[in-house]
């Protein structure tokens, strides 16, 4: 299956945001209201998302760590599709979350081991979230191998995964031959001197290595 192109609308400011959803929501095929965009203004960001795009998938990332069911029951009833969860939440937090949206991400930060992996899994969890190194792009790094072992050992385990942190167009090759579930992008696509474009030609690279 060809990977997904999402846009992380980490704005601050709902005017900003829409902006960008008006530019780029028609081309990706997820649209998420990033952390930044939810702390700064609610589910109102995924209420005008939703209202602006009735058809796209929309993903809340809360990054929810506790009250996985309120927080989640909130998110579906802005008209969110998915919404995330941080790593480090618990079993139970992710099931009641997962109870009321359609798809749950696991965002995974930190000392996450696979043994985690298969907790999640066998929670019912089938998305997640693998996120180059903050540090590692910070030093200059780019995506290697150690972070392309390891998302092919959660591909192996049955996951749906994505990947984000640091992302180019550039950068999509690295990932043929591999079953990647969704890519994302913030700053590479919002920032570009014309988004509309450099997202058209993120699908069409796309396309053209996994067909």
């Amino acid at each position: 299956m060809k990977p997904l192109l999402q846009v992380a609308l980490d704005n601050n400011t709902l005017s900003d945001a829409i902006k960008s959803a008006n530019i780029l929501g028609e081309v990706v095929d997820v649209i998420e209201a990033g952390t930044i965009l939810c702390l700064q203004e609610g589910m109102e960001a995924v209420r005008c998302l939703r209202a602006l795009f009735p058809n796209k998938i929309i993903l809340a990332d809360t990054k929810c760590a506790d009250a996985g069911g309120t927080v989640a029951k909130n998110c579906k009833n802005a008209g969110a599709n998915w919404m995330t969860v941080i790593c480090s939440a618990t079993i139970p937090t992710m099931k009641a979350a997962l109870k009321e949206v359609d798809d749950l991400q696991v965002e995974l930060y930190g000392d996450w081991t696979y043994e985690h992996a298969k907790q999640w899994k066998e929670a019912g969890l089938s998305q997640v979230v693998y996120h180059q190194s903050r540090d590692a792009l910070l030093a200059g790094e780019t995506w290697g191998k150690k972070d392309l072992d390891k998302v092919q050992g959660l591909i192996d385990m049955g996951f749906k995964v994505s990947v984000t942190g640091g992302l180019e167009l550039e950068t999509l090759k690295l990932f043929k031959g591999m079953d990647i579930y969704c890519f994302i992008a913030g700053r590479s696509l919002r920032d570009a001197e014309n988004p509309r474009e450099e997202a058209n030609k993120w699908q069409e690279e796309i396309k053209r290595i996994w067909g």
